[in-house]
C-alpha cells in the first residue's frame, strides 16, 4: 500500500524513547523533567470549569464558521484585560493552535511554497507544513546572554516562494520574547506574520508586547491549552490585524466553514472558562517561577549554565561538550533515572543543551535537578 508523500516521517522510536520504555518496564521511578501537560502536573482546577460545561445551550447546534459571537466576545475581553483592543470581528475560533496553523497555511500558500520558522523552536512546524505540502525554511535565534533574531539569516532565507514568517512569542523552548525593535524590523520585510502567543501569559519580568498597529498582515494565535491550562478543551483562536485582514478573515471563514471543528459545548462555556482560568494561571506562574529559581540556584557555581529565560514553561541548560546531547540525556536516564530533552529535539544548532520543563511538580523537579548535578 502506498500512502501520500505528506506522510514521509520515520516512525521508529528514538533511542531515548526506547531506553525510557525499558526503564519503565523494569519498574524504575523516573524523575520526568519533560512534563508539559498541565492536567498531569498537580494543579487544582476550580469546580466552576465543570459547571461551565453543563450549560443547556450546549444542546443546541447553530454553527458559526468564525465561532459563536459570545465566545469571540470573551476572547476580546481576554485581550482587553491585557491592554490590547481586539474586536470580536477580528477573531476566528479553531480547535487548537495546530489547526490555526493549518488554516493559515491553507490561506497563504500553494504546494511548494515556503514558510520561515525560528530555530530553535518546538518541532511541530515541519509536520504541519508537510501536511499542506509546504516547505519550512528556518531562521536562527542567536544567544549572547539573551536571544535575538538573526536578521541577516532571515533575509537570506527569503525566496520568491516565501509566503509568511512564524514568530513564537515567547519562544519554546528558549523562553525569549521578541523585542519591539525586532517586531518593527520583521514587519518591514513585507511578509505576513504568524505570531504564536500561546505562552504570552507566562513572563518572568517586564517584556515588550506587540502593539495594536500592524504594518503588515498579522495573525496572532493562542488558546485554552496554555492560557487556561486546559488542553483537553480543544479551543484556540486566530486574531487577524493589519492591512488586508478583513479579506483574509473572509477566506479563513470559508476554510473554517468546511470543517466546523470547534465543538458547541466549549464555545458556550468559553466566557466562564476564561474567567476561571485566572486561578490556574496563578498556580502555573508560581510553579514555573519557583522551579526556575531552584534551577538557577542549583547551577550557579557548576560546570553548566542556565540560559536566560524570559517566559514560558521551559528552561535551557547548557552542559559541557564532553558528551553529545544524546549521550547526556541517555546517561541521565540510564544511570540517574532523570528524563530531560536533548537540544537537537528543538533544532539547536550546536552542542550541548538540555531542555527541562518548569511545569514539573516541585519535589520531582528538585530531585531531578540534584541528580543532574551529580551526573555533572
Amino acid at each position: 500500500m502506498t500512502f501520500s508523500s505528506r506522510l514521509k516521517w520515520d516512525l521508529r522510536p528514538n533511542l531515548l524513547s526506547v531506553r525510557l520504555a525499558e526503564k519503565r518496564r523494569a519498574g524504575s521511578v523516573i524523575f520526568d523533567l519533560t512534563q508539559s501537560n498541565p492536567t498531569h502536573a498537580g494543579f487544582d482546577y476550580p469546580h466552576s470549569i465543570i459547571e461551565a460545561l453543563a450549560d443547556p445551550e450546549s444542546l443546541r447546534y447553530d454553527p458559526s464558521p468564525r465561532g459563536m459571537l459570545p465566545a469571540r466576545e470573551a476572547v476580546a475581553r481576554y485581550y482587553a484585560e491585557r491592554g490590547r483592543k481586539v474586536a470580536p470581528s477580528q477573531i476566528l475560533l479553531t480547535a487548537s493552535t495546530s489547526e490555526a496553523y493549518s488554516y493559515l497555511f491553507k490561506l497563504l500558500t500553494d504546494p511548494g511554497d515556503e514558510i520561515l520558522t525560528p530555530r530553535p523552536s518546538y518541532p511541530l512546524f515541519e509536520f504541519l507544513a508537510a501536511l499542506e505540502l509546504v516547505e519550512v525554511r528556518q531562521y536562527p535565534l542567536r544567544y549572547d546572554g539573551s536571544w535575538h533574531v538573526d536578521f541577516g539569516a532571515v533575509e537570506a532565507a527569503i525566496t520568491p516562494r516565501t509566503r509568511a514568517i512564524v514568530v513564537v512569542n515567547p519562544n519554546n523552548p528558549t523562553g525569549s520574547f521578541v523585542k519591539s525593535d525586532e517586531i518593527t524590523r520583521l514587519e518591514s520585510l513585507g511578509l505576513p506574520i504568524l505570531c504564536d502567543e500561546v505562552f504570552s501569559d507566562y513572563g518572568f519580568g517586564h517584556v515588550a508586547r506587540r502593539g495594536e498597529a500592524n504594518r503588515t498582515l498579522t495573525f496572532s494565535m493562542s488558546g485554552l491549552s496554555k492560557s487556561a491550562g486546559l488542553p483537553q478543551m480543544k479551543l484556540g483562536w486566530i486574531v487577524a490585524s493589519g492591512p488586508g485582514h478583513e479579506s483574509a478573515l473572509q477566506q479563513l471563514e470559508l476554510i473554517a466553514d468546511t470543517y466546523l471543528s470547534v465543538a458547541t459545548p466549549v464555545q458556550v462555556a468559553l466566557p466562564r472558562l476564561l474567567e476561571s482560568s485566572a486561578q490556574v494561571r496563578a498556580q502555573i506562574r508560581e510553579r514555573t517561577r519557583a522551579n526556575l529559581t531552584d534551577l538557577q540556584d542549583a547551577f550557579r557555581n557548576s560546570a553548566a549554565q542556565v540560559l536566560n529565560v524570559e517566559g514560558g514553561w521551559n528552561a535551557v541548560l547548557q552542559v559541557p561538550r564532553t558528551r553529545t546531547e544524546e549521550e547526556w540525556s541517555l546517561e541521565l536516564l540510564t544511570a540517574h533515572d532523570v528524563l530531560v530533552q536533548p537540544g537537537f529535539f528543538f533544532d539547536f544548532e550546536t552542542e550541548a543543551f538540555l531542555v527541562v520543563s518548569l511545569l514539573t511538580q516541585p519535589e520531582i523537579f528538585h530531585e531531578g535537578v540534584r541528580r543532574i548535578l551529580t551526573a555533572l
